[in-house]
């Protein structure tokens, strides 16, 4: 698959699963670039710009791009994904799977939250999604405190 597909496809699955859950799929960050919205560190992986040590799993299970193309060996199962974001994903892509590309990069330039950054990228916060599904103040008040909320619960989890 096309890796700007591929990318445009997790970034309107993590969009999706926002609105619907207050929460996204992919634990990834969402940039505007050029192309369109893009779930930032998969990118990264991509194009290689992560570390090592991150890279290492990735392509373990992801080639690496071939005429801008990827392809998935070692599958790496899905045990981390609940039946409903296997469901989500499969409505995304039935959906969206059979666009080209250039079709997916069309569709996300529309979504509002995007903006042209110029040559750059700029960060597209959940902010910016809930608002331009018009949630209101306090739906998105309470996504994020919910976010906030997971993520000092996983920081005090987590292995050191």
């Amino acid at each position: 698959m096309s890796y700007i597909k591929l990318i445009k496809l997790l970034y309107i699955v993590d969009r999706e699963a926002l609105i619907r859950w207050g929460r996204i799929v992919t634990t990834d960050r969402h940039v505007s670039m050029d192309k369109g919205p893009v779930v930032s560190q998969i990118y990264d992986l991509i194009t290689g710009d992560e570390p090592p040590d991150i890279e290492m799993f990735w392509h373990q299970h992801i080639s690496a791009p071939q005429n801008f193309e990827v392809e998935v060996y070692n599958h790496p199962g899905n045990d981390e994904l609940s039946s409903a974001e296997e469901d989500l994903i499969d409505e995304v892509f039935e959906e969206h799977g059979r666009k080209s590309r250039w079709e997916l990069v069309r569709y996300t330039h529309d979504l509002p939250e995007w903006q042209d950054p110029g040559g750059s990228s700029l960060p597209i916060t959940y902010r910016d999604i809930l608002r331009a599904a018009n949630k209101t103040e306090a739906e998105i008040a309470a996504v994020e405190s919910e976010i906030e909320s997971l993520a000092a619960t996983e920081a005090l989890v987590a292995p050191r």
